[in-house]
């Protein structure tokens, strides 16, 4: 099951990393993803019980991505707008159902099955489009996987203090710090190819290191509630997209955010 991850680990990163230097190869390529998270997500939702707008969402969810590849703004916050166009929507679909049952929670979970994969995904894209956009997006990769890879090996090898046992059993305190030096002296290390302040590298690998290991406890809780392993069986030994992307789905916007203020 190790070599399985470790593989699958460096085919989908090294399709990452093939991709991001041709603009439109990159943007189907994290469309996909996100599509095929949506299905991942709404599909452990089913087996949850829950009736959600699947296809519905997906569709939705794929909008998101292809207006910021399209470059497609109404107005300056043209996300919300959105948010309450779908939410509006939602609630339409239902007015000619006969059953109300489960509304509430059924439009509830599809947006935010949106918000959490589509809305969160897509901020790669938009780091893509930044000034610098290649090296800008190659860091906040390889920062939040190097936290992953040193949490992992580190905490399967010597992990004895259970971190949130009631979520993930198998994580540990001592591979959680591990993630975070990790993510820290990664950060550090891509200082040639950022020119950012040691302080400000810093800053970055702390925090994306910290945000990467609560995407990844996030999803895993998530996971729990729906009582499955994995959210999926498309990469061998590790599960589905969503399994490899938890942590990128958090600190893809955290990272955004913190360059865009510094470069103002």
């Amino acid at each position: 099951m190790v070599s399985h991850r470790i593989v699958s680990g460096i085919v989908l990163i090294a399709a990452i990393i093939a991709t991001m230097f041709i603009r439109w190869f990159f943007n189907i390529m994290i469309v996909s993803f996100i599509g095929i998270g949506l299905w991942e997500f709404f599909t452990m939702l089913e087996k949850r019980g829950i009736n959600i707008f699947k296809y519905v969402g997906i569709c939705i969810g794929i909008i998101i991505p292809m207006s910021i590849i399209l470059h497609f703004e109404t107005t300056k916050g043209w996300e919300f707008l959105f948010i309450v166009v779908v939410l509006l929507f939602l609630f339409m679909m239902q007015f000619k159902g006969r059953k109300y049952s489960g509304v509430t929670v059924g439009i509830s979970t599809t947006l935010f099955g949106i918000l959490y994969v589509s809305w969160f995904m897509s901020f790669l894209i938009k780091i893509r489009y930044l000034d610098n956009g290649v090296a800008l997006l190659a860091a906040v990769i390889f920062i939040t996987k190097a936290g992953d890879i040193g949490a992992y090996f580190i905490g399967s090898r010597f992990g004895k203090t259970p971190l949130i046992p009631q979520i993930s059993p198998k994580k540990s305190v001592e591979g959680a710090l591990a993630g975070l030096l990790f993510s820290m002296l990664a950060a550090i290390a891509i200082k040639p190819f950022l020119g950012l302040s040691y302080l400000h590298l810093a800053i970055i690998g702390i925090c994306l290191g910290v945000i990467g290991q609560l995407g990844d406890l996030s999803e895993s809780l998530i996971k729990r509630d729906c009582q499955v392993k994995d959210s999926g069986n498309i990469l061998p030994g590790m599960g589905g997209i969503l399994d490899e992307i938890d942590s990128l789905l958090f600190t893809a916007p955290a990272f955004y955010f913190y360059i865009s203020i510094i470069s103002r």
